[in-house]
């Protein structure tokens, strides 16, 4: 909706809040329209001046910023992308903001993570506790919603119903492809991201108008291909660059401009100094989720499942699809980590507190808990997707 411009004459005493119309006197009396019906108005909800640098962007401007208000994000995962997503969300001023995580704050996540700290380690706090901390501190304007929750086939209706745009903060093709059934089913944007070593992608996907997730990676490798930020590394700056990328996305998004919205693959690596842009393939009408519209990791046809063992302070991860497993190369993997032993069948490893037994068809016994958030978050680093 346009809006009726007024001219000013700039002084050196002119007030920053009086060029943005900040003051009852200056406020403009068109309403602006939400996307989803919902309508606000500059006399009902004030734009803070703490916003002024935002709206002087153009992009963004006075009716962006009070859709980004409007707005209500879901963040799944507050690891290394979901801290740097959820700080400069929260800074934007994103109304709502739910950070969902399973996990808690160790020593190892400070070198990327930048929401945390050590006292966070000593008082051994959940990731969506401490972060929940932190980003109250920095903007008391957003409602920011912490959740210690695993999203699952079981639980995702749940906790993401309601919400205008999905953050991918995960570190597994599970939670991804999980994401993308929920996405696609009810029209729920997402903004993809991954990283590992100093390598790292992302686009977003906009269900109805580009590529799915499956469109784009049909399947997950098979378990234990992939590396992962426990067995190659990563460094901080990559992981900054590619949530700062996703983060641009979803302003983009919420703020209305999804003209500007960058439609491609964006892939870095900062080490080797490559940056390269790839187009998304067109939507697949035979993809089996947005085309076909079968949702295997929502009804849980795929997917990891998690059952404790009676008596065993164990947890067993079970893969529904029974990929094989290559021993060999996890167990060249794992070798620096810890202590392991390997036969045909199996490999057992002990890497910190836990024992790992990984069979080949990629059923796992975790060790040393009765947690099942924790088990999937260990077989998630260590095993893989």
């Amino acid at each position: 909706m346009r809006r009726k411009r007024r001219s000013y004459s700039l002084t050196s005493s002119t007030r920053l809040e009086e060029v943005f119309l900040f003051q009852e006197a200056n406020r403009p009396e068109e309403a602006i329209v939400i996307d989803d019906n919902r309508k606000s108005t500059l006399e009902q909800a004030v734009i803070p001046a703490r916003y002024s640098r935002q709206i002087l962007f153009d992009g963004i401007g006075m009716e962006g910023q009070a859709r980004i208000i409007a707005a209500r994000v879901a963040l799944v995962g507050c690891g290394a992308l979901g801290t740097v997503q959820a700080s400069l969300l929260a800074r934007a001023g994103v109304g709502t903001l739910r950070i969902i995580d399973r996990d808690f704050v160790e020593e190892s996540n400070l070198q990327r993570q930048i929401l945390f700290d050590e006292d966070d380690v000593r008082n051994l706090l959940p990731k969506a506790v401490a972060a929940e901390k932190k980003l109250g501190a920095v903007n008391s304007l957003v409602q920011v919603e912490g959740l210690v929750e695993d999203v699952n086939a079981s639980t995702i209706g749940r906790l993401l119903d309601g919400f205008d745009l999905i953050v991918d903060g995960t570190d597994n093709f599970d939670a991804r492809y999980l994401i993308n059934d929920y996405a696609v089913k009810t029209g729920t944007p997402w903004v993809y991201g991954a990283c590992v070593g100093s390598y790292g992608l992302t686009f977003p996907i906009l269900p109805g108008e580009t590529a799915c997730l499956r469109c784009v990676f049909e399947s997950a490798p098979p378990a234990g291909f992939s590396p992962s930020c426990d067995t190659a590394g990563v460094i901080g700056p990559i992981v900054g660059t590619i949530a700062s990328l996703q983060a641009a996305e979803a302003l983009k998004i919420l703020a209305g401009r999804r003209d500007r919205i960058n439609r491609r693959i964006t892939a870095l690596d900062i080490w080797d100094n490559r940056r390269d842009g790839f187009d998304l393939p067109p939507r697949d009408p035979g993809c089996i989720c947005c085309g076909r519209r079968q949702f295997e990791y929502l009804d849980g046809t795929l997917g990891a499942d998690a059952t404790t063992l009676c008596g065993r302070n164990s947890v067993q991860i079970q893969r529904r699809n029974g990929a094989r497993l290559d021993l060999d190369e996890l167990a060249q993997r794992l070798a620096p980590l810890g202590s392991f032993e390997k036969n045909r069948f199996l490999l057992r490893a002990v890497i910190d507190d836990y024992q790992l037994t990984v069979f080949a068809n990629g059923r796992a016994i975790i060790s040393g808990t009765y947690d099942l958030a924790l088990a999937k978050s260990l077989y998630s680093r260590y095993v893989g997707a």
